[in-house]
């Protein structure tokens, strides 16, 4: 059962929300300070928690029933820890037709809880749509969330950001810090351990894969290649089935920021020794510019058809995240692509 905050708690959340949208930069700081006074509530076995991120500390004094997820993953987390968040960030590429991705459009329905409210996210995030959910915690571990954002959101509501760099948090680390803002840390870990289980299961069925290597690389324009390194989440997601990241992939230099390094297509070469090659596309002119280039051409597993290059949208995104909802959703989808292209791997 999903419960509903209290009306006092809400009344007083919005009146504290509709002042701290108007107030400047210092006065800012002062809300953020005092409304870490709270005490817990009454009946509540939640104990107060408070943690670090790169932009500054969310202080979470009581069990949060209003959740708001920024970036990608989270609502995932929240909803199998428990709770369906009121609103998260809007990602119509991969939605289903109603707007929603299909694994947390599946899980909420079955749960018969109310679907969260969408809103425009990432550098055009609508701080006052955030605030008109008037959450208790906004969680965003990953996602590309700014220092301006993140004060602006712990005005109204401890903001649980990234811990040192936007879009790198490992997946274990999203999961475990979730479960430690909602007091669900115990279902977090226990959440991380059956995702593991999941990967070793599949890895058992395939114990081919594990002398196999591979490479997850992606298009970032005409004369370059961008390469995720190993523990980027759709990166980790091929290596829980079992195969092996390219060596070469740990000599690469991080490009900022990006759990990825880029790389000039003269340099293609690096990834001759790669088995398997794992990319996606945005869109068919994407693929025809990507695969239309000489270099590329001549990655020995892209020219004997080595490759897994999905371009349904829906699982390109499930693939790239890991979470208790995605894990089972992508990989029943996931194997049968591998295997197409490992069958390619003795072609001449």
């Amino acid at each position: 059962m999903f419960s509903v905050s209290p009306t006092g708690r809400r009344t007083a959340r919005r009146a504290t929300l509709l002042s701290a949208l108007t107030v400047s930069a210092l006065v800012v700081g002062a809300c953020s300070s005092t409304d870490t006074a709270e005490e817990p509530q009454a009946g509540s076995d939640f104990a107060a928690v408070t943690i670090d991120s790169a932009l500054g500390q969310a202080v979470i004094t009581e069990k949060p029933e209003r959740i708001v997820t920024l970036g990608q993953g989270s609502a995932e987390t929240a909803i199998a820890l428990g709770t369906v968040p009121v609103g998260v960030e809007e990602y119509s590429w991969g939605a289903d037709d109603t707007g929603y991705l299909p694994w947390v459009h599946d899980a909420v329905t079955e749960l018969g809880a109310e679907l969260p409210q969408q809103f425009t996210g990432g550098t055009e995030l609508n701080i006052e749509a955030v605030a008109a959910l008037e959450p208790d915690l906004i969680l965003a571990p990953w996602s590309g969330v700014t220092q301006d954002q993140f004060d602006k959101l712990s005005v109204f509501a401890p903001v649980v950001a990234y811990e040192e760099k936007p879009w790198t948090t490992t997946w274990q680390d999203q999961i475990t810090v979730i479960g430690k803002a909602m007091g669900e840390e115990q279902k977090a870990a226990d959440e991380i351990d059956k995702i593991e289980d999941r990967f070793a299961d599949a890895a058992a069925q395939h114990p081919e894969y594990s002398d196999m290597s591979f490479s997850y690389i992606y298009n970032t324009g005409p004369g370059t290649l961008g390469v995720f390194l190993a523990d980027e989440q759709r990166v980790a997601m091929v290596r829980g089935l079992g195969l092996q990241v390219d060596p070469v992939v740990n000599t690469l230099d991080e490009t900022e920021g990006t759990d990825s390094s880029v790389i000039g297509l003269e340099n293609a070469n690096l990834l001759n020794d790669s088995d398997l090659i794992f990319t996606f596309y945005s869109d068919p002119q994407n693929r025809t510019d990507t695969e239309n280039q000489p270099a590329y051409k001549q990655i020995p597993a892209v020219s004997r058809g080595s490759v897994v290059a999905p371009t349904d949208q829906s699982f390109v995104t499930g693939s790239s995240i890991i979470n208790p909802l995605t894990v089972p959703w992508a990989l029943e989808r996931y194997v049968p692509m591998i295997d197409e292209a490992v069958a390619k791997l003795d072609a001449k």
